[in-house]
């Protein structure tokens, strides 16, 4: 991946060859962004360790703070490894 602006980030980016570990992400079947993006919308967030995409996973398909009541995520998530 290509950044714009590498001063922003908060560490330097890892080479994606030591990123082993993934969760593939897309859209529940009946999301309504779906009309917005593609309905075989997808994207992938890799980790070096089966313990950090745990906690990143754990982490993504929680609840989100901010959301109103009865809010649930819509997102479909998926472990993944190369």
């Amino acid at each position: 991946m290509d950044f714009s602006n590498l001063h922003n980030l908060n560490q330097p980016p890892r080479a994606r060859a030591d990123l082993r570990y993934g969760v593939r992400v897309r859209l529940a079947r009946r999301d309504p962004l779906a009309h917005l993006l593609d309905r075989n919308w997808e994207t992938t967030h890799w980790y070096a360790s089966a313990a950090e995409r745990d906690a990143a996973l754990a982490d993504m398909a929680g609840r989100h703070p901010y959301s109103r009541l009865g809010d649930l995520p819509n997102l479909v998530y998926e472990r993944v490894e190369r």
